[in-house]
Parts: C-alpha cells; sequence; structure tokens
C-alpha cells in the first residue's frame, strides 16, 4: 500500500495512492487520525488497508504534495553511509555520521526545492527513507526492521558552501529537501537493500547504485539511534547518498533554478522537483 499526504481544494488530507487516482482517507477517518503520522501513531494502517478497494477520489493532478511525513517529530540523516561516497569524501570513520532535519527544510514531490540565493554550490543527493512506525529505544537489531512502517524517495538538497565545521547549516534551508511522492509499507519491502537508487539531473543520470551498498544498514542505523534517543512514530531516517554528488564531479555538477532533479527508488517510485531561486529578503528600512 502506497500512502501519501497532500492538500486538496484547499485542504490538508492524505490518501492511498494508486495507479488510477487517490483514495482520500482524510474524509472517511480523518476525524479519528487527522495526518499520515497520527495514523502511525496509532498504530491503525491496518484500518487505511480496508479501504484499498474502495473507488478512487481524485487525481494526482488535482493535488499538490506534502512531505510524506509534514512534521516528523525527529528527522535523523546519515553521511558517508556508500562507498563510493565514502572513496569521494575520503571518509575513514567507522562510526554512523548522523545530522539532523528540521521539517520546515522539506517539500514534497512536484513541488518547487528552493536554491539559497547564498549558495552557489547547491548538490543533489538522492536517497531511501525510513518511516518508523512502532515507537521503542535501546532497539535490538534483529527486531529493528519490525519498527518500520514504511520507506520512500528523499533527495536531500546540499547546500555545499554552507557546510562548514559540519553538515546542519548545508542541510537546513527552507525547501531544499523533497520527500515523496508517497510512503509504500514496508510489507512491500522485504529487504531495502535490494532496490536499485537513481538520481537525475536535467535527465543526465548523476547518481547509479543499489541500497545494498550501504555500510550502515536501516536495522544498524535503527538500533543505533534509539541507543541514545527514542524514535516514535512519524519519525524519518535518511540513510545517506550513493556517490555521484555533483561536489566531487570534474568540473563539479550543481544545481540551479529551472533544473529538474528526479530521485528514483525500485519499487518506491520517483520523486521530482524543479529548482527555484530564493527570492532576496528586502532590507527593512529604519524607522
Amino acid at each position: 500500500m502506497k500512502l501519501a499526504s497532500y492538500i486538496h481544494q484547499g485542504r490538508k488530507s492524505y490518501g492511498i495512492y494508486t495507479p488510477s487516482g487517490i483514495i482520500d482517507l482524510g474524509n472517511k477517518i480523518g476525524h479519528h487520525y487527522e495526518t499520515l503520522k497520527d495514523l502511525l501513531q496509532w498504530d491503525a494502517v491496518d484500518v487505511a488497508r480496508q479501504y484499498l478497494d474502495c473507488p478512487v477520489d481524485i487525481i494526482p493532478e488535482e493535488i499538490t504534495f506534502l512531505p510524506v511525513i509534514e512534521a516528523p517529530g525527529k528527522i535523523f540523516c546519515v553521511g558517508m553511509n556508500y562507498a563510493e561516497k565514502r572513496k569521494e569524501f575520503a571518509e575513514t570513520n567507522n562510526a554512523p555520521t548522523l545530522f539532523i532535519r528540521f521539517p520546515d527544510s522539506q517539500t514534497g514531490h512536484a513541488q518547487p526545492v528552493i536554491k539559497p540565493v547564498l549558495s552557489s554550490e547547491f548538490d543533489y543527493e538522492g536517497e531511501l527513507a525510513v518511516i518508523i512506525g512502532k515507537p521503542g529505544s535501546r532497539i535490538d537489531v534483529n527486531n529493528a526492521l519490525s519498527h518500520v512502517a514504511g520507506y520512500s524517495c528523499y533527495m536531500d538538497g546540499s547546500v555545499r558552501d554552507w557546510q562548514h565545521a559540519w553538515f546542519t547549516a548545508g542541510k537546513n534551508w527552507t525547501q531544499t529537501g523533497a520527500f515523496g511522492p508517497y510512503m509504500t509499507t514496508a510489507d512491500e519491502i522485504p529487504d531495502p537493500h535490494a532496490l536499485t537508487i537513481h538520481t537525475w539531473l536535467n535527465g543526465m543520470l548523476v547518481q547509479n547504485d543499489s541500497t545494498g551498498s550501504m555500510i550502515h544498514k536501516v536495522a544498524d542505523l535503527i538500533a543505533y539511534i534509539s541507543t541514545f534517543t527514542s524514535l516514535s512514530a512519524g519519525d524519518v531516517i535518511i540513510t545517506g547518498s550513493p556517490g555521484g554528488v555533483g561536489k566531487k564531479r570534474n568540473p563539479p555538477l550543481f544545481m540551479h533554478h529551472g533544473d529538474r532533479v528526479e530521485v528514483e527508488i525500485e519499487n518506491l517510485g520517483r520523486l521530482m522537483n524543479t529548482i527555484v531561486e530564493a527570492q532576496p529578503q528586502p532590507e527593512k528600512l529604519a524607522v
């Protein structure tokens, strides 16, 4: 089952994404579970499944996609987690490299990704996103995948010229990360490390790998993170990007106004966004 979050006719909702359209769950069970995050927090995915055979209510062209989880309590990003990426950046640290994103740094499928006006090095990174369904702390690695509600695509846009001592300043500009189009529930993805992952920039294939190339696997990351902080339903772990990023190309390849970036992960869909230059903020006049 594929679940999307969106705005339809000015109203935020969520629903089941199918090849023929969207079954709107907001109208059906929204009085109990207002958002997709609420559905996960109440362990009610099986309630949503009861509507799989209903006729579609909305065609995708009528909606504005939101991030799959619009307001996660926690967004963890994993850096240097693919073999080729580690080679590109000469990374030798064996521990998982973690940093955070804030919810307002995200946008949805087919929505503009905003290139900061203060950056000339806005880079693409296609990644697998893991959405937590069952909360827990100190989760055993052998049981970790049972805490996953589903998976999605993520374009973890990186403002490279603001990654100074660490990654946070380069990862949290407004609307620089894209999350979607939808969450595919974990029962449809028995092995999250058997998926091809591709990124395109203006139709050119720039990242081409498999999630099997991850150094720290999904279960390991869940166990590691839950050792020092509790994970809650709706939390998101973005698991790292393959090699081929623009920063390490010769010459470097960065994103600019009008560019189209796409991330496709096998069985999880194709996330597409257009880059838009941020508008400079007008100076305030002294009173």
